[in-house]
Order: structure tokens, then C-alpha cells, then sequence
């Protein structure tokens, strides 16, 4: 069970080791982009290309879905990147259902546990094997797994290590639980101890919106956690007040006690824009404007002219 991308290698990886999928249970097709056609998920094009058994549930509480899913009647259910399942159906095979999750359970449980490990400026997080039970990320631990946080990277290459690390660990996973080889580890032992825990809801609109008076290491963090979807914004605010909204999605960070007020833009119209923060400045590499493409900042001061006397908010 799954949707996006990043649950295609533990499909794959399943598939590949001689695993019988009796079924691959992904989300139903979306309008997309300006023409609003129909889009498949990554999960779909994959079984399609394998010639896998294919179910797209509007509502996974429906009794024709259950019933297709008794049908199959499948041992164990491995879930990446999905919806939060029904009782009814994470207790369904007889060796259970587990999930992948892109963090060190209990620590970041949310829709978005990658994104808040940067924007909150972690250096290491993981990979969590659990068992499902009613509440959302607060079952049984089965496996994790540590991944160190680089201090320049981005979303974008935390996602793609995960991803590929993360299939492993549910081949691991399955393999443990076929030969009845599982201890499993309570949450609420762990929460027990001295862990900080921290949510990783959903990423709203408002959570990329940089406000330039935070400290910049909070900044920079911002960016790296949301390049290069959905990427944190500012606005371009001219002499007479026009505002142009822009996204940042590479930029480095420079720490200084210095004395411009937050949002200044430094520049030499050629070659960097820097924006002043608190504590130092944000060296913008890669931004795009809104109905532009994504582009280096010295491409873009080639073809937008833009002052000292500008600033952002």
C-alpha cells in the first residue's frame, strides 16, 4: 500500500526477492497540471509495468473494498507512504501490517517527518518498521535505522537516501517477520525515557513563508527542509511597494553580528544577492519567481533589475 514515489523501491525491492504481491493497493487518479488530466502514481505506472494485481480505493472503508481486499487474502501488508488504514483493514492478514516511517519513532510522528528534522535543524534522524494499531505512527517498533543530517542538506537529498535505505529495511522487516524473528519494542517505553518529542504535521502554505527577523540558521534550515517541494517564499519589495513573490530553493548561510535591518538586500547585480537576517545573512544560489522557471541567482540578475534599495519580506 502506497502513492508516492519514495514507496516504489519497497515495492520493488519485494518484488524482486520473489515475494508473491497479491495486490497493490495505491491512490485513485488525480487531475494534474494545466490540463487538469488524470495522473497515475509512481505505485500504479510500477504495477501496471509488472503486470501486478491493481486496487484504487476512493474510500478504504467501502465493503466493496474490503471484500476485494479478503479476496486476496494476503499474510502481511506492507504499508509506505499511504493513507491512515481502517481497523478493519490493518487487521485483516494474519501476520499484520506494517509501516515505513521516515523518521526515529517516537520522534517526528506526522505526515511530514523529513521536513520538520531539517526546518528544526536536527542533525540525524532514521528510519522506523512498525506494526499498526489505532492511533496514527504509535505502534510497535519492529526495526530502525539512523541517518545522519548533513548540515547543507536538503530535503531533496534526505528523501532520495531514505527512500532507497528505507526499502532495504522493509525487506529486512519482512524477512524477520516470515521467519517469526521479531521483538518488538513499545513506544510508550521509549517515551518513557529523556526523548524530546516533536510533531511533524502536514506542511501548510504559512510554515514556508520566511520571516526575515528569525534568527538565519532558522532561515536556512527553512529552505533546506522544503527544497525542493513545496520551497520556503519571501516576497521582493520595491522602492514604491510593488511585491513579487519569489522561492528560494539553494542558498548558503554566513553568521555575523552585523547591523542592517532583516530583509536588506546586499548585491552587486551581478553575480549574488544576499539578504540580511538576524544574526547573519542568506546567500541566495537557486530562486525562481512566481510564474518563472527555477533559476542560478546570477541568470537572474541578468534579467531582473534589482537595487540595494529594494528589499524582502
Amino acid at each position: 500500500m502506497g502513492t508516492p514515489e519514495f514507496a516504489v523501491p519497497s515495492l520493488d525491492i519485494l518484488y524482486k526477492n520473489g515475494y508473491e504481491i497479491v495486490g497493490v493497493i495505491t491512490a485513485p487518479d488525480k487531475p494534474a497540471g494545466r490540463g487538469k488530466k488524470l495522473s497515475e502514481s509512481a505505485v500504479k505506472k510500477f504495477a501496471l509495468q509488472n503486470g501486478l494485481p491493481l486496487l484504487q480505493p476512493e474510500k478504504l472503508k467501502s465493503p466493496d473494498f474490503i471484500q476485494q481486499l479478503k479476496n486476496l487474502k494476503a499474510d502481511l501488508q506492507v504499508v509506505v507512504a499511504f493513507r491512515m488504514l481502517p481497523e478493519i483493514v490493518w487487521k485483516m492478514p494474519r501476520l499484520g501490517t506494517f509501516n515505513l516511517h521516515a523518521s526515529l519513532l517516537p520522534k517526528y510522528r506526522g505526515a511530514a517527518p523529513m521536513n520538520w528534522a531539517i526546518i528544526n535543524g536536527e542533525t540525524e534522524t532514521g528510519l522506523t518498521t512498525f506494526f499498526l494499531d489505532q492511533l496514527i505512527d504509535t505502534g510497535e517498533i519492529i526495526f530502525n535505522e539512523k541517518i545522519l543530517i548533513n548540515p547543507d542538506e536538503t530535503l531533496g537529498k534526505l528523501h532520495d537516501e531514505m527512500m532507497i535505505k528505507g526499502a532495504d529495511l522493509v525487506l529486512k522487516t519482512t524477512r524477520a517477520i516470515q521467519e517469526g524473528n521479531v521483538k518488538l519494542t513499545k513506544q510508550d517505553l521509549i517515551l518513557s525515557g529523556e526523548v524530546e518529542i516533536k510533531p511533524a504535521p502536514k506542511i501548510h502554505k504559512t510554515d514556508c513563508k520566511i520571516n526575515w527577523n528569525n534568527k538565519c540558521s532558522e532561515i536556512y534550515n527553512l529552505v533546506r527542509g522544503l527544497s525542493p517541494y513545496p520551497a520556503a517564499f519571501s516576497e521582493f519589495i520595491s522602492p514604491d511597494n510593488k511585491k513579487i513573490l519569489f522561492k528560494i530553493f539553494k542558498a548558503t548561510i554566513e553568521k555575523d553580528n552585523h547591523d542592517h535591518i532583516p530583509g536588506t538586500i546586499l548585491t552587486d547585480k551581478k553575480s549574488f544577492l544576499i539578504i540580511a537576517a538576524n544574526g547573519g545573512f542568506i546567500n541566495i544560489i537557486e530562486l525562481q519567481l512566481a510564474g518563472k522557471k527555477k533559476m542560478y541567482v546570477s541568470d537572474f540578475l541578468r534579467g531582473f533589475k534589482i537595487s540595494e534599495n529594494w528589499r524582502v519580506e
